[in-house]
Formats: structure tokens, sequence, C-alpha cells
């Protein structure tokens, strides 16, 4: 296994991390995680190299900590480094934090938890979070052992994310959505350059966008089959990664044991640094050809918001975009169904053309409202 230096931590961690939403589960049930393959599957990671394991409070509709707990008693706990999160959104009061804290620990079966984030910061949980004083208590969570470190994981634009980051002088990590679809999406290239200048470790998540990287459109996958290196497409999205000294470790959420098994050895030959030049044209190339496929030439600009009705425009742009990219039609329902609130979506659109004046790639926005709604609208 290849190691990592951790931000400025005295700290090395394995440059594959297991993430723990997406173990094999009984029937569809997210709740009923299938214990003695997901236990072979930690096992088999940690006894080849993974020492860190990251999990939070709400993974599999709340089982996920108490299985990792129950898992890792004994040696295996010693093995690894433990991650886990504070739930932001169900913070109500200052009394929330010691109680989902203690009950974390008493879940994992530890006094102490390695590494603490603040779970889905975006601007309104951040501003919940320091009207509640979140920093002073977990410096006291900090001072007393609970936890070793603290930081954050992150869904937002890099403004906020550099907001966050500027708040406070004591960050030591951050998580963040990044691979090579994502470098100006959310935290971006922007954000991982600009946490590690400021010395933060840099956890990567959704390498290969939820799975829609590994199994790419016929026009994709002939780009890759005309490099000379032969890689698979998780390989190459998780190699484009580990090639950026910023990056600290990246987290797969694998959900059998041949995942676990390909992504040991992927994480063997990984290396900062080590892609060719052709190979790092071949990953821009995939990119454009991914873009290509997109039918709405939306770039994101923002000229179009804010929508008079709150419609959330480039972001169920995108979404549709993705469900055409991607070929995964029920991947980006449930995008759209999960991160556009009910006041953001399409079906406020009252075709007003506010939005169409100032769209500087001419797109007919009400019109693509109306498909998108029809398509996108709950069952």
């Amino acid at each position: 296994m290849e190691y990592r230096q951790f931000g400025s931590m005295a700290t090395k961690v394995s440059a594959l991390g297991f993430g723990c939403m997406r173990f094999p589960v009984i029937e569809g049930d997210s709740g009923r995680i299938d214990e003695k393959p997901a236990a072979e599957m930690l096992y088999y990671a940690i006894d080849h190299g993974v020492n860190y394991i990251d999990t939070a409070y709400l993974y599999h509709s709340g089982q996920s900590e108490g299985f990792v707990g129950r898992t890792l008693q004994g040696a295996y706990r010693d093995k690894v480094k433990l991650a886990t999160k504070l739930p932001c959104w169900k913070v109500e009061k200052k009394k929330d934090f010691d109680y989902f804290l203690n009950e974390q620990l008493d879940r994992l079966k530890t006094e102490q938890i390695d590494f603490y984030l603040l779970h889905a910061l975006n601007g309104k949980n951040w501003q919940k979070m320091e009207e509640l004083d979140v920093l002073p208590w977990a410096e006291k969570a900090l001072e007393d052992g609970r936890i070793s470190h603290l930081g954050f994981s992150f869904h937002d634009e890099y403004s906020v994310f550099k907001t966050i980051i500027d708040a406070y002088d004591s960050w030591e990590f951050c998580q963040i959505q990044y691979n090579y679809m994502d470098v100006d999406y959310q935290a971006g290239k922007k954000g991982l350059d600009y946490a590690a200048e400021n010395g933060l470790a840099v956890v990567v998540m959704e390498p290969i966008r939820g799975g829609r990287l590994t199994d790419p459109p016929q026009q994709v996958q002939d780009v890759w089959e005309q490099s000379e290196t032969l890689r698979t497409p998780a390989d190459w999205a998780l190699q484009w990664l580990w090639n950026q000294p910023e990056v600290s470790i990246v987290l797969s959420g694998m959900s059998e044991m041949q995942h676990v098994v390909e992504n040991v050895a992927s994480a063997n030959k990984s290396g900062i640094q080590s892609l060719l030049e052709a190979e790092l044209n071949t990953v821009s190339r995939v990119r454009k050809e991914y873009e290509n496929l997109a039918l709405i030439p939306c770039t994101r600009c923002g000229y179009c918001v804010p929508c008079p009705e709150g419609v959330d425009i480039p972001r169920i742009l995108n979404i549709y975009n993705d469900s055409i990219m991607y070929d995964k039609h029920e991947y980006a329902k449930a995008d759209y169904s999960n991160w556009v609130p009910v006041k953001n979506r399409a079906n406020l659109c009252v075709a007003c053309g506010e939005c169409e004046e100032k769209c500087p790639q001419g797109i007919p926005i009400s019109e693509w409202m109306v498909k998108i709604d029809k398509i996108f609208a709950p069952d």
C-alpha cells in the first residue's frame, strides 16, 4: 500500500480510504447491512494496508457507525484511523453537539474519534454552526480527548469553501467532491489548492462520481482504448487523483469484494506525479468527450440567477446534462430529488423570460424547464 502525508499532521494515511456508505445490503434495504460480506471487505482492506475508515451518523440509515464499531473491535481498531461526522442539519441547540458525539462514540465502541468532521457544510449549515458556537465546543472536545483532529466535509460553491477555511485557523483537514469531471464543481481544483496552501489535508470523495465514471458510453470508451496505457475507467479516475500532490487520500465507497480488491491493487501502484503527459492528455480528451455529449450548452456562469421564482436553473440544467452524459437517468433523478429543494425546482418556472435575456449561450431555458420537470418530477 502507498501512504501519503496527511496535510500538516505527523500522520501518514493509505492512498485509499474505505468509505462506509455503500456496504452490501439485504433486499435493497440501506438500513440492513449484509454484515458477513461487509466485514470481510473491511478486513481485506485493512489487511492489505488501508488505514483510514470513513463513516457518518446517517450512513446506511444510521446503521453504518454501529456496524463499523462492532467490526473493528479488538486489534483492528488499533490498525486504523477512524473518521466520522457530526450531522450538522440535525443540530438544533448547543447541547446537541455533545449528544451526537457521545452517541457516536458509543456506536463506534471507541473512546476517541481520530478524525471528526462537520458534515456536509454549505452556506446555510455553516451559518447555523457559527451561531451555535460549534468551534468553541469542538475545541473542548479536542481538549478532553473525545476527538483528535477537526475538519469538515463540503457541498457548496468555492466562495463558501474559502469563507469556511478563512473563518478558523485550526482546521486540519477537509473533505471535498473531486474527480476529473468535477474540476470546476463545488470546491473543485481551486478549493483543493487553497486547502493545501493552508496546510489542510484534503480527503477526496466521489472519485468516480458515484459510479458514473465506471461504465462510460461507447464514445468515451473509445478514447480510453486509444491510449497506449491500458486501465479500467475506474483505475484511470483514481490514478488521475493520486497523481496530484495536494490530494491526501481518496475515499471509495465499495459495495462488493471485487471493488475492494481492484481498488487496493490500484492504490498499490499509485504515485504523485506518476502519470505521463500523454496519459494526462487522454484524461482531458475523455473529459471533453463527456462534455460533448451534453445537450444543453450551459457553462454554469450564473447569469440566469437569481430567478424571480427561485428556480435553481444552473443546477437543474447540470443534472439533466449529467443524465445524458453518463447515460444514468435514475442517478440523475435521484440527484434532482435529493439536492434540489422543492422551492427551487423546475415546475416553478413561469416562463417570464428574464433568465433567457441574460443567458450568454442563448439557451431556451423556460422550454427546458418544462421538459426537465416532466422527466424528473416525482412519480
